[in-house]
């Protein structure tokens, strides 16, 4: 039996019973087919699987060839941030709502895996945001982001107000509710809902896209994504940055928050008969008739 991936490892949805019951499943056909399997800790509290190893997932990212995620979108985001710095690919297999990134459906999956382990896949590599967040020249914050960062008002009903800058360009200054920062794969999140474009997930762009902003004449952007985006909060009563609306940092008035291309991207690997364009149909009604 072909083991392309001499290493895998299995990762899961927390708290989620059916995504346990099937990860016992995988790991099991993962093992008929010659592969290792490790577990990463939070899903080995689930799956009970004594006789595998199970180690933290960042301390096994530079060891493993492959990693499946088992969940859903916002499982697929959460892993990315771990393995963007050791280039593991990641097949998701997905048991959550959307299935945009984990697209490996789980009523094939020992089918279409057994195709994509023997190498019938397609790959495609994705960029991640470099977030940033300064507070008086010091750096308090970083993280990476999947598909977006988002400065935003907080508990407070009051918009807030910031400055926005591109290359060290003054764009704007705006009053709004806040500003989505979108990489291609994020343009069909949050960004979408605040009226920015859909982007192939390939380009090479990002999005700003303005969360309702006081004015008539603010549209959303696409800029290259080898440019830094810069975002200075200059009123707020309360406001907070959002990064895949997983992780977040409360702001002060004079932060700023600085958007970079990561310098590695993420590795996507989906069944060889793929097709965006079928996702956009299938998973947002892309193109029906009304």
């Amino acid at each position: 039996m072909s083991t392309i991936f001499k290493k895998t490892a299995l990762v899961g949805k927390h708290n989620s019973t059916s995504v346990s019951s099937n990860m016992l499943r995988l790991a099991d056909f993962l093992r008929q087919r010659g592969h290792a399997v490790v577990l990463s800790t939070h899903a080995t509290e689930f799956c009970r699987m004594t006789d595998l190893p199970c180690s933290p997932l960042t301390q096994i990212a530079g060891e493993i060839d492959l990693a499946i995620v088992m969940g859903g979108d916002g499982t697929m985001l959460n892993i990315a941030r771990d393995l963007v710095d050791h280039g593991v690919p990641m097949i998701g297999v997905n048991q959550g709502r959307l299935g945009f990134l984990a697209d490996v459906s789980v009523d094939t999956m020992f089918t279409t895996l057994d195709e994509m382990l023997d190498g019938d896949y397609l790959a495609e590599e994705r960029i991640m945001l470099s977030c940033a967040l300064e507070r008086a020249s010091d750096l308090k914050f970083h993280t990476y982001a999947f598909n977006d960062a988002v400065v935003s008002k907080s508990t407070m009903g009051r918009l807030i107000e910031f400055e926005v800058y591109i290359d060290n360009k003054f764009v704007y200054s705006q009053r709004a509710d806040g500003l989505v920062v979108a990489s291609p794969t994020g343009s069909t999140a949050y960004a979408l809902s605040a009226g920015g474009p859909i982007l192939h997930p390939t380009l090479e762009a990002f999005v700003l896209a303005p969360i309702c902003p006081h004015t008539l004449s603010a549209r959303p952007i696409a800029i290259n994504s080898r440019s830094e985006v810069e975002i200075n909060l200059i009123h707020a009563d309360d406001a907070r940055v959002h990064f895949d609306g997983q992780q977040h940092q409360d702001m002060q008035v004079g932060d700023r928050v600085i958007i970079q291309r990561a310098r590695k991207t993420v590795r996507l690997l989906q069944p060889s008969g793929h097709n965006y364009y079928d996702t956009l149909r299938q998973k947002l009604h892309w193109g029906e008739k009304l």
